[in-house]
């Protein structure tokens, strides 16, 4: 937390063994009351032109008196100079001002990121400290703005891919922060899974998918599909099986992004699905297209292998429904090929390909995510 100003009251609660140093970095004590619960100390001071930097979890109780809009204002000219100095210094301070400014702040960035990635990822490192804000809305509003940079600049996120798995790895934390951290950890993982697929990493991804909110889950597979992406190799010997397990989650989304992501190891490493041949059967008959379509493609990399497959169900019963997807269709079609021995060229976008998954998975979680029959979005967060 940095305290900056003249003649503010500010309540901050320090060890006792630091109040000493406190008042001798300048810090003019009014009134001290000791607490015999936690053997903490509660301090009033005033701020008396003084600029300190404080690393705490706690956000400091803060009257205001500079406007939300001039603090936005600020920031709106620092990213229309691109001014990387000035707009990192503005970021840095957002932990002394209230939380709802500090949020309209951190939104003001998240809107900028589509325009200039590069500018506002620059100021990554200066807000990570809002992931363990005191208030949760605070560090929810911060891993949305990671989320959205990692999205489109991921290499800005590399420096604090710590700080987001601590976030996934702690228990106690609000599971929608736990949720946007794994989403913003999968981005990067896809140029960087030598830095984000670590053993830990990846136990934490894994085990979540058994116990955590649903709205975890969604975004744990999503993770798991983009760790996939990354480098295959990394799900392949130890995961696949472990994932196919809750290929029958009740969340349609965890459904397709874990069908995805062992597809996309059968890319590499067809023989690797010889494992979960059963789960690939069953989800043919999943009531979700898109699920049936990866477990469709998922079949045809392993008839293309030399491993055997052993009875099928009739894929004439996999796209008879009214007005299937293309995409379930072209899969059924390439099953069928491949159950006949049938091998296409090997060119690029050709089914059964990490550049055929890569393109057009965003659009496919669209459709799946789409407005039901009374307008509303089960899986919109």
């Amino acid at each position: 937390m940095e305290l900056v100003g003249a003649h503010k009251w500010v309540e901050i609660r320090l060890d006792e063994r630091a109040v000493p140093t406190a008042f001798e970095s300048g810090f003019q004590p009014v009134g001290i009351v000791g607490s015999p619960v936690d053997s903490w100390t509660t301090v009033f001071v005033t701020v008396l032109e003084h600029r300190s930097s404080w690393s705490t979890r706690s956000r400091a109780t803060i009257d205001d008196t500079e406007p939300a809009s001039s603090r936005q204002g600020a920031i709106d000219g620092a990213l229309e100079r691109r001014d990387e100095e000035e707009l990192a210094k503005l970021v840095g301070n957002l932990s002394s001002i209230s939380g709802e400014t500090c949020k309209a702040c951190l939104r003001r960035l998240k809107a900028a990121v589509t325009d200039d990635p590069d500018l506002v990822g620059s100021a990554l490192p200066a807000c990570e400290g809002l992931l363990t804000d005191d208030e949760r809305s605070v560090r929810l509003t911060t891993a949305k703005l990671f989320v959205a940079v990692a999205e489109t600049d991921p290499d800005s996120v590399v420096p604090t891919v710590s700080k987001l798995a601590d976030r996934l790895a702690d228990d106690e934390e609000f599971y929608y922060v736990r949720a946007r951290s794994a989403e913003a950890l999968g981005y990067v993982a896809i140029d960087h899974p030598d830095t984000v697929a670590t053993p830990e990493l990846l136990a934490d991804l894994r085990i979540g998918l058994s116990f955590d909110e649903p709205e975890v889950k969604e975004k744990l597979a999503k993770a798991l599909e983009h760790v996939a992406l990354g480098d295959p190799e990394r799900l392949a010997h130890h995961h696949s099986s472990a994932l196919a397990e809750h290929c029958d989650d009740e969340s349609e989304l965890v459904r397709y992004h874990l069908c995805t992501a062992l597809v996309i190891v059968g890319c590499e490493q067809p023989e690797h699905l010889s494992d979960v041949v059963d789960t690939l059967r069953e989800r043919l008959t999943d009531e979700n297209p898109y699920v049936r379509g990866r477990a469709a493609e998922g079949i045809a990399l392993l008839a293309q292998s030399s491993t055997a497959i052993g009875p099928m169900p009739d894929l004439d019963q996999v796209d008879s429904v009214d007005d299937p997807p293309s995409f379930l269709v072209d899969r059924v079609r390439f099953a069928r090929r491949a159950l006949d021995d049938e091998r296409p060229a090997a060119t690029p976008g050709v089914l059964g390909t990490l550049d055929s998954v890569r393109d057009g998975t965003d659009d496919l979680v669209a459709e799946i995510t789409s407005l039901d029959a009374d307008g509303e979005c089960s899986h919109c967060r």
